[in-house]
């Protein structure tokens, strides 16, 4: 089974959301059959690289809230995700744009290190006091190579605008086509969407639901019963 997960590394409620997710997955009984994809959303994609303002002024600007609402919005983060075990900056925090870290992270899909990358920028974006915006590219190396990838992949990645590219903006095409319109946003299967930071409870019936419905295979074969073909004991050798 595939679970498919829309996230951008800017958004608090899909660090909440994955570890609960995770924490669904862990005990799932079928777990180890489960293939988790992480798939690319800005919630900013046309902020510059470069732009980089604080949290609480991208707040107030974004939803026309106070500066003392929108820290309180930041202390009730960080209390739920606490709650999960997370550590989360609730003061200081900056905020920019995400497409190079999406870029990255599909480098990461192809050498098996997507999930440890993801991992690396929510820490380093929520909990660390570095930031993953103002301090340029080495910083993105920095994390993407403690994640297991090669330092000259990931500069050559930096350097090129357009490498992954196509494939950050194809995810983003295709969660719209799916009627997603926030992250984090979990498609199981194809066949059914959860949408939000649910609890690990939702998250487990999801993926029961899910497995318990996969569709059957359905074997397409001739009238005779088949051609030849080969099995665990041996193969199929034809007489005169």
């Amino acid at each position: 089974m595939r679970v498919e997960i829309w996230t951008d590394i800017a958004c608090p409620w899909c660090y909440v959301g994955k570890a609960r997710f995770d924490k669904a997955l862990a005990a799932f009984p079928h777990r180890d059959q489960v293939e988790v994809v992480h798939r690319s959303f800005e919630l900013d994609p046309h902020r510059a690289k470069g732009d980089v303002t604080p949290v609480l002024t991208m707040l107030t600007r974004k939803y026309g809230m106070s500066q003392a609402q929108a820290q309180a919005g930041e202390d009730d983060l960080g209390a739920q995700a606490a709650a999960e075990g997370l550590e989360y900056r609730t003061r200081d925090r900056d905020h920019g744009s995400t497409f190079d870290m999406h870029r990255l992270l599909h480098l990461a899909k192809e050498h098996g290190r997507q999930g440890e990358l993801l991992d690396a920028l929510y820490r380093a974006n929520f909990a660390e006091e570095r930031s993953v915006f103002s301090e340029g590219d080495e910083r993105l190396v920095e994390l993407a190579v403690a994640a297991g990838l090669d330092a000259a992949a990931v500069r050559a990645v930096l350097a090129d605008p357009a490498a992954y590219a196509d494939e950050v903006r194809a995810d983003e095409q295709e969660a719209a086509q799916l009627g997603a319109t926030g992250v984090p946003f979990f498609v199981l299967d194809r066949t059914y969407g959860v949408s939000g930071a649910q609890p690990a409870e939702v998250f487990a019936q999801a993926l029961t639901r899910a497995w318990g419905d996969r569709a059957p295979l359905t074997l397409l074969q001739d009238a005779s019963g088949g051609a030849e073909a080969c099995g665990p004991d041996g193969c199929a050798v034809p007489r005169d």
